[in-house]
């Protein structure tokens, strides 16, 4: 037999969600190796989510297996009163489970997504936001411009050629720092960048006062909750490498797809350097002179040259 009355009965208000769910995706699975320091970047990544000081919003972190020292911190930032809503998976559901989980159980209307590697500026979701609401039919907004392959932006463009109100720009139109430290944080040559960014062409577009470069991307985006909802769910094999389905689902769907004209969030990836490309071609001098004293050890330059003699003669010497 139940003993007493539930408290519960007597409470005649209850708490509502904000409009926006700021949600976070996390999974470190050791803190070595690859991951040494990617407990300090998911540390500056959320800290940097309250940048945005204009717009109320509740913050989601999905945990999707990580080791036992991160999910400590993230209960710890929940019991602190950072973190409204947290989910800790026993194990990893790869990025397009996460997603089917997330993108469905966030409250807001309104969902921010980004990785756990990405660092916000200031305003960076109200600045975001002023594009999703300015712009018709806006499938995804990312806080940080970029190139992106134009084969993902048929409809914007479509939409950007056809509006009457709207203007047009092509050109170079990201900084090259802007252009190139975001594809160092890829993990990108300097070079090869270069060149990149030689070719590209980027877009952007004018609309009712409001400039927004035509783009987007998986990692971090800006999005509807009833928008989102008609591409779950996802269906991925592998846990990372399949992710681009949303982008290409969105296009297909004839949605907009932009990036704010200046960038808000940066890429960490897994560290804390910052990348810049004096610190790349630094880093490729150290590389190429640690290079450089191993080819003159001498066993190792013994053995290469014989080896480099052995391929002259096999294809010049036609004795």
């Amino acid at each position: 037999m139940r003993i007493g009355q539930n408290p519960a009965k007597f409470v005649n208000t209850v708490e509502k969600p904000a409009n926006i769910t700021v949600v976070i995706l996390s999974y470190i699975p050791y803190i070595s190796g690859f991951y040494a320091q990617a407990l300090d970047v998911l540390r500056v990544c959320l800290n940097s989510v309250f940048n945005e000081n204009k717009l109320e919003f509740d913050l989601m972190v999905f945990d999707n297996g990580s080791c036992e020292e991160v999910q400590d911190y993230l209960l710890q930032e929940q019991r602190d009163g950072k973190i409204q809503f947290l989910t800790l998976s026993e194990k990893n559901l790869g990025k397009g489970g996460a997603w089917n989980v997330i993108l469905r159980s966030a409250p807001g209307e309104y969902i921010a997504y980004a990785d756990s590697d990405v660092n916000f500026h200031q305003n960076w979701l109200s600045q975001s936001m002023q594009i999703m609401k300015t712009f018709p039919r806006v499938g995804m907004v990312t806080a940080r411009p970029f190139f992106t392959k134009r084969e993902f932006l048929t409809s914007t463009f479509n939409w950007a050629e056809n509006a009457p109100d709207s203007k047009i720009e092509r050109g170079k139109l990201i900084a090259w720092d802007v252009f190139s430290q975001f594809n160092l944080s890829l993990g990108q040559e300097i070079d090869a960048i270069r060149a990149e960014y030689e070719a590209a062409e980027i877009v952007q577009i004018e609309h009712a006062g409001v400039k927004a470069i035509a783009g987007a991307s998986h990692w971090q985006f800006l999005t509807r909750k009833d928008v989102i909802a008609q591409f779950l769910p996802f269906d991925m094999t592998r846990p990372m490498g399949q992710v681009r389905q949303l982008d290409e689902k969105m296009n297909a769907a004839g949605y907009l797809r932009l990036m704010t004209a200046e960038p808000l969030a940066d890429n960490m990836s897994n560290t804390l350097t910052v990348n810049t490309e004096s610190q790349a071609n630094a880093d490729s001098a150290h590389s190429f002179r640690k290079k450089k004293s191993l080819l003159e050890f001498g066993p190792i330059k013994k053995l290469l040259l014989a080896l480099h003699h052995r391929i002259f003669l096999l294809y010049y010497d036609k004795r």
